[in-house]
Order: C-alpha cells, then structure tokens, then sequence
C-alpha cells in the first residue's frame, strides 16, 4: 500500500490507469483515506481547542464520508457532463489514492496547505484518468462537482443542525 500511495503521489498516469481497473485495491484506497484522515486529525489537534479523541473522530468520519461523496459526485458529473467512462467504483480507488499527499496535514497548517494543494493536483490526474477524458474535463469536473458537493453539505448541516 505505501509504494502505492508514493506512485499515486508521484501522479503516475500508469498507476492511477491500474488502480481504475483493480478492484482488489477499493479496500487499499479506503484504508489510505482513513490513515490520512488521522494524520490530519493529530495535525488539527495542535491548533485547535478540543479533546483529541473528538477531533480524532471528526476527521475519520468526515474524511471516509467525503471520499465517498466526492467520489460519487465526480464520477457522477465526468459521466454526464463530459461523457466520462468510470464507475463509483473506480472512482473511488483513484480519488482514495489521490488523497496520498493529505500525509502532510500531520503537520499543521503548512503541512495542510501543501498537501491539499498537491491532493487537488493529484485528484484532478486521478479523475482523468478514471474518466478518461482530458485534464479540461477533469478540471470542469473538479469545479462542478465542488459547487455541488457545497451545496450538499450546506443542506446537509442545516438539516442536522
């Protein structure tokens, strides 16, 4: 799993072209996403004021739940928009791998910064290549499907809120 997380991080085309197509690393994908998650949990701890186990929580719910969401929404959005070829499926192995570079949000805000800039870069070569369509398309499934996704989550908070 971590020379796979590496290669997604590395934005290699072939990898991400692989993991598409490999069921057996959906559960590889899942697991990155919650490592990752807590990674950023314990770099969230350091500048915000509360209980460490409650952030913990926090950040591997809303990171596994968005993953699965984004994942969703793009392959959603590639397919109708832009005549994409994925399934939910490949969706989600390669935006889980695309979420590698998040490891850094370990460290606080630099280290967050850096790693959401590289995961967007990341996630926009994974939808490509799970679409596979051009990195436009990407990039307009990337825009779209963000606006929905805020859209979701703003209903969604106000629901249960």
């Amino acid at each position: 799993m971590i020379e796979n997380a590496i290669r997604a991080a590395r934005l290699d085309v072939a990898f991400y072209n692989a993991a598409e197509n490999d069921k057996a690393l959906t559960g590889q994908a899942a697991l990155l996403v919650a490592i990752v998650s807590l990674l950023g949990g314990i770099g969230t701890s350091f500048v915000v004021d509360h209980s460490f186990i409650k952030v913990m929580g926090y950040s591997l719910l809303t990171g596994l739940v968005g993953w699965v969401v984004w994942s969703f929404i793009t392959d959603f959005v590639g397919r109708t928009a832009f005549k994409g070829d994925s399934d939910p499926g490949q969706m989600l192995r390669v935006i889980g791998f695309a979420q590698a570079p998040l490891a850094l949000s370990v460290v606080p805000v630099v280290g967050a910064f850096v790693g959401s800039i590289w995961a967007l870069v990341a996630g926009v070569v994974a939808i490509r290549e799970g679409q596979d369509f051009t990195t436009g398309k990407a990039i307009g499934t990337v825009i779209i499907g963000w606006i929905a996704y805020l859209v979701l989550r703003t209903v969604v908070f106000a629901i249960f809120r």
